[in-house]
């Protein structure tokens, strides 16, 4: 399978071992019923080496997914789905699995969000005041990290080497940005490329090749009819800044101290498992 590399607006297609490695851009997958899907490998770390490819991957929700697009997962080796959804919002457009994949459902912070159920975010939206998403990934959402992501490290650690994960939300960008992001914190690649990588997504979720009907349109659609602004406009409103991932790690170091004191009491990740994924997933 070939992968698919944007590098906001320039399209390339070339080997993954080769091309990944010289752009230092996100690879995306293009799969024929699913937007943003992604293997966040290929990236240099602080310490000369590179994130390994075909291990991990991001997407945003697999629900229209095709035959052909789960014989490519599988043949990914892809074992773990894991879904940061909240059960309703995961019951109203259920993920397709490639064959042999066991589903885990990890809604911590996500269980308010449904379909129509915007509460005080359509205000905010309307008075262009992005405090809605400061909370969600600061002070306010720090709570629910650890029992999010705790599943994903555990199998993260323990997957055999022809094991590869997915992970993803709804559009792929926030619930599923923070996840990559500490990833790569704990890999060690650099905070630039955590923030540009995050970023990625203003991109790749313009891509309107979804079978089906995109997940994403029809949110866009409510906001529009709720709020009265443009499509345009609440898309310029929603875009990703660099500021709400460092929101993120500022909660997280505010109320843990570091992100390894945060791992280790709400994973129980240790320091000698932190060198165990670096082991395991870069070289």
């Amino acid at each position: 399978m070939k992968k698919l590399f944007l590098a906001f607006g320039l399209l390339a297609i070339q080997s993954i071992s080769v091309f990944a490695q010289e752009t230092q851009k996100p690879i995306l997958l293009p799969l024929e019923g699913a937007i943003n899907f992604r293997d966040i490998g290929g990236y240099t770390t602080t310490t000369g080496k590179k994130v390994l490819t075909d291990k991990i991957f991001r997407s945003a929700e697999i629900s229209t997914l095709t035959n052909k697009d789960l014989q490519e997962l599988k043949d990914l080796h892809i074992t773990s789905v894991i879904d940061f959804r909240g059960t309703d919002e995961a019951k109203q457009a259920p993920d397709k699995l490639p064959e042999g994949a066991q589903y885990y459902l990890c809604p911590a912070g996500s269980e308010n969000v449904a379909n129509g159920n915007y509460g005080d975010f359509i205000e905010k939206l309307k008075n262009n005041d992005d405090s809605f998403l400061m909370d969600f990934y600061g002070e306010k959402g720090v709570q629910y990290f650890g029992d999010r992501y705790k599943l994903m490290f555990d199998k993260l650690l323990n997957n055999s080497d022809k094991e590869a994960i997915l992970y993803h939300c709804t559009g792929g960008r926030d619930r599923t940005g923070m996840a990559t992001a500490l990833i790569y914190y704990v890999l060690q690649v650099p905070m630039e490329t955590i923030e540009k990588d995050y970023v990625a997504s203003n991109v790749f979720l313009k891509e309107k090749k979804k079978v089906g009907g995109d997940k994403s349109e029809q949110t866009y659609a409510a906001m529009v009819k709720a709020t009265g602004l443009s499509k345009e406009t609440i898309e310029e409103r929603m875009a990703l800044k660099p500021k709400y991932i460092r929101a993120f790690f500022d909660a997280i170091n505010t109320k843990y101290g570091s992100v390894e004191n945060f791992l280790k009491k709400e994973m129980n990740i240790t320091s000698a498992d932190i060198e165990k994924l670096r082991l395991k997933y870069t070289k």
